[in-house]
């Protein structure tokens, strides 16, 4: 009988490309190449990215050995990932997978703010809150940082994203006209201009908690 998925918020790996190349190709009419995400893990320090993926125990259960774990395991990781190559074609599917990513989101730490950069969920794990979880990582990224800004572009038909992202204190502040370049939609910015002060930590911690409480799988 399979036993239900553990669901882990983690940093990315570059062995996580294909996946997360599947994530984007669903998520965005476009999207960056498999390059441009190794740029930013190996050579921009002002990138950070994290995903939430789910561990299949059926998958790991009848695994032959356990994953090493380490920096010799995340160097063995990267010369698997080299062999394969960055194609999700060359993927098991889904169903097959010790673990399955299913959503990331990007923050650049700036000198003046934490930007970020994108978030997307895999098209099977929507409307499970993997978006809201993204969006508090990301929050929590930038106060260890101890930034207290956090600015980020939606679509401004993106009203699901936008009612998310007000309830955890993003306004208003801006519109980017004809941002997207596949319909030349325009962009809204949005800004938390005050994640290190009191107000905002008690607020985000309720907030935070009220998650935890409705979704106790996803762990760390």
């Amino acid at each position: 009988m399979k036993t239900a998925a553990r669901l882990l918020v983690r940093s990315m790996k570059i062995e996580d490309i294909p996946q997360v190349m599947e994530i984007e190709r669903e998520s965005f009419p476009t999207i960056w190449p498999p390059t441009a995400f190794r740029r930013e893990l190996q050579q921009n320090r002002l990138a950070n990215y994290i995903v939430v993926s789910e561990h299949n125990t059926l998958v790991d259960d009848d695994a032959p050995s356990a994953p090493i774990p380490g920096p010799i395991g995340r160097f063995l990781g990267e010369i698997k990932h080299l062999v394969q190559g960055d194609d999700p074609a060359q993927l098991p599917p889904p169903q097959d997978r010790p673990e399955l990513i299913v959503g990331l989101v990007g923050v650049w730490l700036l000198p003046d703010e934490a930007h970020i950069v994108t978030i997307a969920t895999r098209e099977s794990h929507r409307r499970q809150g993997i978006g809201e979880q993204l969006l508090i990582s990301a929050i929590e990224l930038a106060g260890e940082m101890g930034q207290p800004l956090v600015t980020l572009e939606v679509r401004v038909s993106n009203e699901p994203a936008i009612a998310l992202y007000k309830k955890y204190g993003f306004q208003e502040v801006g519109r980017r006209h004809a941002y997207y370049s596949d319909n030349r939609e325009d962009a809204l910015i949005l800004t938390i201009d005050s994640i290190i002060t009191r107000r905002y930590r008690e607020k985000f911690d309720q907030l935070r908690a009220d998650y935890a409480a409705s979704h106790h799988e996803i762990g760390r």
